[in-house]
């Protein structure tokens, strides 16, 4: 009979608290990056560019939201690297404290009327610094909880980690709903908006006083103790986890589905120029609602995945999501809120979180101990910033006036989701592997009989 490991997690305080501070902190970190997603689609074509070609200021605003992607490999780089050498908690701080005040200076920034290009120039710094924080988020939350589950409850607990982002992406949906509907649309283009931006104090305040508390994972503690700091892990990153590294590439890759749900999506529903009409405040619901049923959805796959594995869940995710992506934007070419909502529903909120829920636990377990946060912080985000431009790219082969965008867009979005289902097929399971054998391309999972009764035990715990 397999004994546990020496540095195995044994019982429920700590992982429960690890899950909390990460759900509460991704919430929280995800609010300020979305609420920036929401104005970018909704608000800041009309002030923060030049007037008078409304294709160009869309596409331009769009790319500023990508822009926040593209820094997220810098951040991932930096971040990742102080993840793995000073520890998962220090760097969940870091990026908390970068996101809170560039969140903050969005809300303080003069319009295009008021500077002319400086407008753009200073909006694509904050959302450079924004990307640049985000970029450690996930890989330093989904480590340090995953790092502080017991064995055959890591995909339940890491799920926790987007859970907090789904619902931070509904938070900020919801701040911009009230104020989208009730106050006059002068008021709102002119001050209103900026609201949500400046709500962001609090999120600095919280995001403090939440993780100071988190105590360093065991597995990183151990692995200081025994081998010290290491000089590099990017570099070790690279020279012993490049495969994996890739394949993490090719999942993040994923990223289109909210890409088209949310941010091509409202623009294509809402933006004058394309003709749908959607009132802003109703078109505001529909990722709200999909990221409601996303939130109730995710634990159930993450504990789903410690039954029957990982690869499952992500695969047949993805490629439903891919499919699911031109019923979706069928549903808003033909102007039909109802469908739109149950497709958004189904694809967003439901199929998509078989990869969604189950990725924080699966990269990670891909890669060892003392470079996990670099490698999957790095692998992830150049995932997230190849996707980063999509937006901007759908509207340019699907521009205002062009014929069935919803076929075109559609199409792009599944090609990607079969890509990252490909990848995620490729990749070795990892649910019965223990921790300390992460990441070790020779190392033998658990026998599932064995796995079965380790597993019962945490959930008796």
């Amino acid at each position: 009979m397999t004994a546990a490991p020496a540095h195995e997690p044994l019982g429920k305080h700590q992982s429960k608290k690890a899950a909390a501070s990460g759900w509460i902190g991704s919430a929280l970190e995800y609010y300020d990056f979305f609420i920036y997603a929401t104005a970018a689609a909704l608000i800041f074509p009309q002030i923060f560019f030049p007037k008078g070609d409304p294709k160009t200021a869309i596409i331009a605003s769009l790319a500023t939201y990508g822009v926040g992607y593209i820094a997220r490999p810098i951040g991932a780089f930096v971040l990742g690297h102080l993840g793995d050498t000073h520890g998962r908690k220090n760097v969940l701080l870091w990026c908390i404290f970068l996101m809170g005040f560039s969140t903050i200076a969005v809300g303080l920034l003069p319009t295009y009327d008021q500077v002319g290009l400086w407008a753009p120039t200073l909006l694509v710094i904050m959302r450079l610094i924004q990307g640049f924080a985000v970029a450690g988020e996930i890989s330093g939350a989904s480590s340090m909880i995953l790092e502080h589950a017991p064995f055959g409850r890591r995909g339940f607990f890491a799920s926790f980690t987007l859970q907090g982002v789904q619902a931070g992406q509904i938070l900020a949906a919801a701040v911009f709903l009230p104020l989208a509907h009730y106050m006059p649309a002068d008021q709102f283009n002119s001050w209103g908006w900026r609201i949500p931006f400046l709500l962001s104090f609090v999120v600095i305040i919280a995001g403090y006083v939440i993780r100071r508390e988190v105590h360093e994972t065991p597995a990183f503690t151990a692995e200081q103790q025994q081998q010290g700091r290491p000089r590099s892990p990017v570099i070790d990153a690279f020279k012993y986890s490049t495969p994996d590294m890739l394949r993490v590439v090719c999942m993040a890759l994923m990223n289109v589905i909210p890409v088209v749900a949310t941010i091509f999506g409202a623009a294509y529903a809402v933006q004058p120029a394309y003709g749908i009409g959607f009132a802003k405040d109703i078109y505001l619901w529909i990722p709200v609602v999909g990221n409601i049923v996303a939130v109730l959805v995710i634990p159930y796959v993450g504990d789903l995945s410690d039954r029957i594995g990982r690869k499952p869940p992500i695969v047949l995710g993805s490629l439903l999501a891919g499919v699911l992506a031109f019923a979706y934007l069928y549903a808003i070419s033909i102007k039909n809120v109802p469908l739109a909502f149950g497709m958004s529903i189904l694809m967003w909120g439901v199929v998509y979180q078989g990869y969604n829920a189950v990725f924080p636990s699966f990269y990670p377990e891909l890669f060892p101990t003392r470079t996990r946060v670099s490698a999957m912080a790095i692998s992830q985000n150049i995932g997230t910033a190849i996707t980063a431009m999509l937006p901007a790219l759908f509207t340019a082969v699907a521009p205002p006036g062009a014929t069935n965008i919803w076929l075109t867009v559609g199409a792009i979005a599944f090609g990607v989701t079969v890509i990252a289902a490909v990848a995620a097929m490729t990749a070795r399971e990892t649910y019965r592997i223990h921790m300390d054998d992460l990441g070790q391309p020779a190392a033998q999972p658990v026998d599932k009989a064995e796995y079965a009764r380790q597993r019962a035990g945490a959930l008796a715990a």
